[in-house]
């Protein structure tokens, strides 16, 4: 019998080992899977490369991440705001790596690994300093950037919804990212505000089927409170 429901965060994330490509979904604040953000923290891989919208808000979720001193490298297309001062700190002085990527390209190099594809031409960045290094091709009188796609050992998401198999759902814009990196990593872990019975889920309103879909933790909806989030059981 298919069953990919975890008895705990810390189940869902025990194997995730060092030196892990891990791709975390969410837009700004919205989707984040801060619970298994800091299940990851407890967990303890070390040498991580992270790959994110952008680089941590305040000091909760992807910040706190970036503060255990653990991640080597994020690549992300947003890396300050006004509360990103935990990136802004690690990246002055020198303790993280930073790949900067366009948010298109961000979205079109994860779906292009999910959908086996070895590479793309795209025109965003050419001429700046983001293309500085890569091939580049001028298509029907356009120049064109390649652009490899971005493939992750792990992917950590927030869905609304899922069921034994991981057929999963999602709320609104928590969305984002979520269903180009389940396609895009080797495996996936999401954490689900509900988990329904077989045939629960309207097939029409599942977005990441379980097939791309490795372990799903429930967590309980509580509201975000002052410098952190509370743990799942």
């Amino acid at each position: 019998m298919i069953n990919k429901i975890a008895d705990s965060v810390a189940a869902a994330l025990a194997d995730i080992q060092d030196g892990a490509t891990v791709l975390i979904g969410g837009f700004g604040t919205s989707g984040n899977p801060n619970e298994l953000i800091h299940g990851l923290i407890a967990q303890g891989a070390r040498d991580l490369t992270v790959v994110n919208n952008n680089a941590g808000n305040a000091d909760a979720g992807l910040a706190a991440l970036l503060k255990t001193g653990r991640v080597r490298k994020i690549i992300c297309s947003f890396p300050r705001q006004v509360d990103s001062w935990v990136f802004d700190d690690l990246y002055r002085s020198g303790r993280i790596e930073l790949e900067l990527v366009p948010q298109g390209n961000l979205a079109e190099r994860m779906r292009a690994a999910g959908a086996g594809i070895g590479a793309f031409f795209c025109p965003t960045a050419f001429g700046t300093e983001l293309a500085k290094g890569k091939e580049t091709r001028e298509i029907d009188g356009r120049q064109y950037v390649l652009e490899y796609p971005i493939r992750g050992d792990v992917a950590l998401i927030k869905a609304e919804e899922g069921d034994r198999w991981g057929n999963l759902t999602y709320r609104k814009a928590a969305r984002n990212f979520g269903p180009v990196m389940a396609m895009a990593a080797k495996k996936t872990i999401a954490s689900v505000h509900a988990i329904r019975e077989l045939g629960e889920l309207d097939p029409e309103a599942v977005v990441t089927p379980g097939i791309f879909v490795h372990r799903i933790v429930k967590i309980d909806r509580v509201a975000t409170q002052a410098g952190g989030f509370k743990k799942a059981a």
